[in-house]
């Protein structure tokens, strides 16, 4: 939602203030910190994600103040410096930030944001910036998967009533979008971001009316061109269908409408769609679309295709809003470097979870394509300095079971984190809401098919350079010799 007019700068766990107010009580405000946000594993069993929340974050950053009710709060608590205090009172961005684009594919343990600033100000974004990208990649993932499994079919995302909150209803209608949903039933994501607001009829319009015949006739008169006729209010196959074709013949067919159609919400889908198709088709209307709604997901969808359902568009709600199968993304947000009058010094985070071992240092990451077909082959994360010849052979190898290299010909790169704010100013030209939903479906297209599976996808390769990998390792063997 905009961001513009709300106070949203508290919107932060209360220890990023208490060490924000430590470091400048203790001589670190100026202590720069180097920090990277990433996730530890796909939702669903999937290999790799779709990253969303840039905007959001964009548009956060750009309207970061306190105000003086805000200064007084905290001033209130009695445990905050009055330098600190009239620190946030001046408060002015100072921060650099790099990020891959919204809609790009990302993989796990790699960065997907990038922070070099104050420990003050880079300590004092962590929860929304968790907030923006974990929520908008978790939906703009689902929603993905959704699509793929609809193919071609129109996704429509239906979940506003059923999502934690209005901003959870908005943002995952927007990150539904991106990720190749053809709308909303959310008339605000429309209004605010351009993602068309569709919809049709409540069973209410139906129920309210005398007959169903007298509230579908009622509804194409006054809607001849979005005609879309719940029929399944009291018995699909004998009275909603039966009473659609009634009403089309003799409100649309003078009107030459050929294309109105009929929306199943209960029952078997896949059998009541192939009944409705043969009775519309043997009653003149081949043109008729049918939707579909009634908890779906990717497997429901998959299932009524290979079924031989012949829906043309599924309204997906809850499961989609809420990514109901995993509603959790997972992301952090981790130290990885500190930097002192112009010296930077690897910070690693050491836990007996070998999952939460972070990778320390200034970083890129690298997509490494194939020359002839232009599809992704592997992701290569380097230290920042590091370049890649793209002439030569490219040897990568497994961060963990190091036996297992690949040596890659014949291949271009892409780095992946583009810088966004230098400085605490904004160097990056945010793209338009259908620029962005075009780019991610031009990221999907890069990946192979046995990627996308949701059953057992291959495992994308995802590797650590030699002098990055080797840093890591000389960390881990010093924090185990303390």
């Amino acid at each position: 939602m905009d961001n513009k007019n709300r106070k949203l700068s508290l919107l932060m766990d209360f220890y990023e203030l208490t060490m924000a107010n430590g470091y400048f009580k203790n001589g670190h405000k100026d202590t720069i910190a180097h920090y990277d946000l990433y996730y530890r594993s796909a939702p669903d069993g999937a290999v790799f994600s779709i990253a969303g929340g840039l905007g959001s974050v964009i548009e956060y950053v750009e309207n970061l103040r306190f105000d003086e009710e805000e200064l007084e709060f905290l001033s209130n608590k009695g445990i905050f410096e009055e330098e600190f205090i009239e620190y946030l009172r001046n408060f002015k961005f100072e921060c650099d930030i790099r990020a891959v684009r919204e809609g790009s594919i990302i993989f796990p343990n790699q960065p997907i944001l990038t922070v070099r600033g104050p420990f003050v100000q880079a300590q004092l974004l962590e929860t929304m910036l968790l907030i923006l990208i974990n929520h908008q990649s978790l939906i703009a993932t689902k929603a993905s998967r959704i699509v793929r499994a609809a193919q071609g079919r129109t996704v429509l995302e239906f979940g506003s009533r059923r999502a934690q909150g209005p901003d959870a209803a908005n943002l995952g209608a927007k990150a539904a979008y991106i990720a190749g949903a053809k709308g909303s039933a959310n008339t605000l994501s429309d209004f605010e971001y351009g993602v068309p607001a569709l919809g049709t009829m409540a069973h209410s319009w139906v129920q309210s009316f005398d007959s169903e015949y007298e509230a579908f006739k009622t509804y194409t008169q006054t809607y001849p061109n979005n005609a879309i006729l719940l029929v399944d209010t009291y018995n699909t196959l004998k009275s909603g269908i039966p009473n659609a074709i009634k009403v089309f013949d003799e409100v649309l067919k003078p009107l030459g409408i050929e294309n109105p159609g009929i929306r199943l919400d209960s029952g078997d889908l896949a059998y009541l769609s192939k009944e409705a198709r043969k009775m519309l088709d043997e009653a003149g209307w081949p043109k008729a679309s049918i939707a579909a709604s009634n908890s779906l997901d990717e497997f429901k969808i998959r299932d009524i295709i290979s079924q031989g359902g012949k829906i043309d568009t599924f309204g997906v709600g809850e499961r989609l809003i809420t990514s109901k199968s995993q509603p959790v993304f997972g992301g952090v947000y981790k130290l990885v470097a500190v930097e002192k009058d112009g010296v930077v010094t690897p910070k690693i985070k050491v836990s007996e979870n070998v999952e939460k071992i972070t990778t320390p240092g200034l970083k890129q990451t690298y997509r490494i394509y194939d020359k002839d077909t232009n599809k992704a082959k592997a992701d290569l994360i380097t230290l920042i300095d590091e370049e890649i010849d793209e002439s030569k052979p490219l040897t990568i190898f497994h961060p963990i079971h190091t036996w297992k290299r690949t040596t890659l010909e014949n291949f271009y790169v892409k780095p992946q984190l583009v810088d966004i704010y230098k400085n605490g100013k904004l160097v990056y030209e945010n793209p338009s809401i259908d620029e962005v939903r075009a780019y991610a479906k031009e990221e999907l297209d890069t990946l192979w098919d046995e990627y996308k599976r949701f059953d057992s996808p291959q495992i994308y390769k995802m590797d650590l350079s030699e002098k990055l990998w080797t840093l890591k390792n000389d960390l881990l063997n010093e924090a185990r010799d303390k």
